[in-house]
């Protein structure tokens, strides 16, 4: 049987545009130029916070035995402008797991800090933290702040900041399965030395940006302190640019406190056949 030219282009751009899906490696893809949050978030003035530094290009999950691999893609060079060692200063993400895809399961709560919520059908059960800061800093860190999760939240035992990309390996405790099942969510924040209250080294989002501030937000804590995140299926497409400003999206009472939360979703994992989603 003959395959017409134009067949073998239309599948060969259905599969360059569509999330890399193995059984032990995930990649995604992120738009550039949406690292502004909700839509209306603002960069610290400070200028080592440059341009595209909290903009997510990528992020890929290779599981290899008992570790996983991990690399996520910035906009910009990575710079160690606080010299940490790690070759990289003001990027901070956390990748939240959701393993098993059940409404109900795992958590819809995130760390302190975030100021976001997942839907009831992405709670997570792992979530590892990417930090230029020493391992043993952000463990002391989540045992004195995460509360009930910090049993589940883990710390790269290696991490590297080379040009655009940081590479990370860490230990697989409690994650066991097929990659390709599981659901993904990576938010990006800023690396704070000095975290207030019991944020977990992150930095805030206020009104007007500062020095060391993002601004666009809310001086209270009811907006996310999210600059960029995966959205819709993890392509890169334009569409998600609206998709991460809708997830990002909430509502402030007069204390500060939140009326509606930021509520995300995950992308990846298998999409329940229509019989089921019809139930």
């Amino acid at each position: 049987m003959k395959t017409s030219r134009f067949a073998v282009f239309t599948l060969t751009a259905a599969l360059l545009g569509a999330p890399a899906l193995a059984a032990d490696k995930v990649s995604f893809k992120d738009p550039t130029g949406d690292d502004n949050g909700p839509g209306t978030y603002k960069y610290p003035t400070d200028t080592v916070y440059k341009r595209g530094s909290f903009d997510l290009t990528d992020f890929t999950f290779e599981k290899k035995g008992t570790k996983a691999d991990v690399t996520l893609g910035f906009n910009t060079s990575l710079e160690d402008a606080w010299k940490t060692g790690s070759g990289f200063s003001v990027q901070m993400a956390f990748i939240f797991i959701d393993t098993d895809g059940k409404e109900g399961s795992g958590s819809t709560d995130s760390l302190p800090g975030l100021n976001v919520k997942f839907a009831p059908a992405f709670g997570w059960e792992k979530v590892i933290v990417i930090s230029p800061q020493g391992a043993s800093r952000v463990k002391a860190e989540v045992g004195n702040k995460a509360g009930a999760a910090k049993d589940n939240v883990l710390v790269p035992n290696r991490i590297k900041g080379s040009g655009r990309k940081v590479n990370a390996t860490v230990d697989l405790a409690g994650l066991e399965g097929d990659p390709s099942q599981w659901r993904f969510q990576v938010l990006v924040q800023s690396n704070e030395g000095f975290p207030a209250g019991n944020d977990l080294l992150t930095r805030k989002v206020n009104e007007y940006e500062g020095q060391h501030r993002f601004g666009g937000g809310n001086d209270g804590e009811c907006d996310p302190h999210v600059m960029d995140l995966l959205a819709g299926e993890g392509k890169g497409d334009a569409s998600e640019v609206k998709a991460q400003h809708d997830m990002l999206s909430y509502e402030c009472a007069e204390d500060g406190t939140a009326k509606k939360a930021a509520t995300l979703t995950m992308v990846g994992g298998v999409k329940a056949p229509a019989a089921q989603e019809q139930k």
